[in-house]
């Protein structure tokens, strides 16, 4: 009985070890942009719960069957375990679960250490958070007011300010937030891969018309941004 309940738990053990080292496997190398490195992690944690908990669901079953009451007078008594197997069916157990939450968790480390390494390159557009609206200025000096325009393709940066209180700049189809704070400039920054408008808005209830404090990205292509900007910046040059 013992020799078969070590031989259970070494081949749970041998299990989840065997698909925490598969994870790792099918994990790209990073960095990769916001977008795909979210969806890449959100996919994998959406395999460890499901795993998990058909696991469970199993065991559950299993044990519902085998050890059901077969008569209404029956009761039943538990094997008695020393203090190392106590010991052992508790930690190992839940060590053996938590180790693919933990790579997990490393790996989402170092997918947020990926966002900060911005790309050699990057477009670069400053942004200006205020009550209830965002500024944009741009290198070539064209300014715009809760409207993005970027190239399709190209990694952008984002400098991110706020000229009264903390607002949170978020790119919900790109993944990709950070607080604007007052006195500081931070940055983020993400590469449209296509075409389109897409939401920009404030993740930080920054008063009354928090709500409204919204705008949207526009990816064009190069060519049509290049002549965006050649119609817009200002004549003489960037101020």
């Amino acid at each position: 009985m013992k020799k078969w309940r070590f031989s259970t738990l070494a081949t749970t053990a041998f299990v989840f070890g065997a698909a925490v080292i598969a994870n790792a496997k099918s994990f790209p190398e990073f960095p990769v942009d916001s977008r795909e490195g979210w969806h890449h992690l959100w996919k994998e944690l959406m395999w460890d719960i499901s795993i998990i908990g058909v696991v469970f669901a199993l065991i559950t079953l299993y044990f519902l069957i085998k050890y059901r009451r077969k008569s209404p007078d029956q009761t039943g008594d538990g094997p008695k375990l020393g203090k190392l197997a106590v010991f052992g069916w508790a930690l190992i157990p839940a060590l053996v679960f938590m180790a693919d939450d933990l790579f997990l968790a490393a790996k989402n480390f170092e997918l947020w250490k990926a966002y900060r390494n911005v790309p050699a390159g990057a477009y670069e557009v400053k942004v200006e958070a205020y009550m209830w609206g965002w500024d944009f200025t741009y290198n070539e000096g064209i300014k715009t007011t809760n409207e993005l325009r970027v190239p399709v393709g190209k990694p952008i940066v984002v400098r991110i300010t706020s000229r009264d209180v903390v607002h949170s700049f978020f790119l919900p189809y790109f993944k990709n937030k950070w607080d604007a704070v007052p006195g500081r400039q931070t940055y983020v920054y993400f590469r449209p891969k296509e075409v389109g408008e897409y939401l920009l808005t404030c993740a930080e209830y920054c008063g009354m018309l928090h709500s409204s404090m919204y705008g949207k990205v526009i990816v064009m292509p190069e060519a049509d941004f290049n002549k965006w900007v050649d119609e817009n910046k200002p004549k003489g040059g960037a101020v």
